[in-house]
């Protein structure tokens, strides 16, 4: 059994304090596969930068983690007892409004975007916004064309009527790698019904999170199992994966600048709010990624059987991969 977390917020860059005992505990909870954040509101020239270090930190760290390109590298890297590093963007800022970027980058490695983060773009609209514009022309063109580079369109953190209008543009299967539905854990970065039959019909994915600031009181083993059950009654078993959204090691000013960048001065506080403005404290029973069996063992206990239990925790994912990770 593959796990797969779809969604790691923590920075693992070369050299950042920590990386390495973060790296430790992915490989401790046996997670076969992680998509990484390799940034948020950086341009081109930054976000190349970024990849540099993420490469360095991976030839750094070979005897841990290698970074994968397909579905067949992520599971020749966990049959070594490795991790699989996916490049992913929590935005698609590195775009610069230039739709030949999505080939480029996707040379480049990167096989995960989101389409929005925490603020209106040229894109579309965020799921913070309180109006959402909807998919814009442009955005239209660069789900398609990463449609064709075989990059995953991620719609996290997107409006509800932007996620509505890529999931009816993409011509492949969309992915949520890291919300909840919203009909258990009212927040505005979770998941509507409509958007989950949506992306039902679309065939795409979910990664359900154990991220506090998001799962409401569905935060024990037991209540998350139950979380995990309502949603694959909702879009079914095969559609249905894990999305931690961990951050490990950042602190104050990696939180800082992943709420709110260079767009805004007064605090902007994200998932969080003004009684909970600062990092995350993960605790209890899904702390950080060495707990990955206890997602195992509580769908057990939920009566799901062997297989449902493979494909959640992994074996969705890897088939997902299959489709939408195409070489140019």
């Amino acid at each position: 059994m593959i796990y797969v977390d779809s969604l790691l917020c923590t920075p693992l860059e070369n050299q950042r304090p920590g990386s390495r005992r973060a790296l430790e505990e992915v490989v401790a909870g046996r997670v076969g596969a992680i998509t990484v954040t390799v940034g948020f509101w950086e341009d081109a020239t930054e976000s190349m930068d970024q990849l540099v270090k993420w490469r360095k930190m991976a030839e750094a760290n070979a005897d841990l983690v290698e970074i994968a390109y397909s579905a067949a590298d992520i599971r020749r890297i966990a049959a070594e007892g490795r991790c699989a590093i996916i490049l992913g963007f929590q935005n698609v800022s590195f775009l610069q409004g230039r739709l030949g970027y999505v080939e480029l980058f996707a040379r480049m490695g990167i096989r995960v975007g989101q389409l929005t983060y925490n603020i209106q773009s040229d894109i579309g609209g965020s799921c913070y916004e309180p109006n959402d514009s909807g998919l814009s022309r442009y955005g239209a063109y660069v789900v398609k064309e990463m449609n064709r580079c075989g990059m995953a369109v991620d719609l996290s953190h997107v409006g509800e009527r932007t996620t509505l209008d890529a999931i009816r543009v993409s011509e492949v299967p969309v992915a949520i790698t890291h919300a909840n539905p919203f009909s258990l854990a009212p927040h505005q970065r979770n998941k509507s019904d409509l958007v989950l039959d949506a992306l039902k019909d679309n065939e795409g994915m979910i990664g359900l999170s154990v991220y506090k600031n998001i799962v409401g009181e569905y935060d024990t083993a037991q209540k998350w199992s139950e979380l995990v059950a309502w949603t694959v009654d909702r879009i079914g078993i095969e559609k249905v994966g894990i999305g931690t959204d961990f951050d490990q090691t950042g602190g104050a000013a990696y939180l800082e600048w992943m709420r709110q960048g260079r767009w805004a001065w007064e605090t902007q506080y994200g998932a969080g709010s003004p009684s909970n403005p600062g990092p995350t404290v993960h605790e209890g029973w899904f702390a950080n990624p060495s707990h990955f069996p206890r997602a195992e063992e509580c769908l057990r206990e939920r009566g799901f059987n062997e297989g449902e239990v493979e494909l959640i925790m992994g074996e969705n994912w890897l088939r997902y991969y299959d489709r939408v990770f195409t070489d140019l």
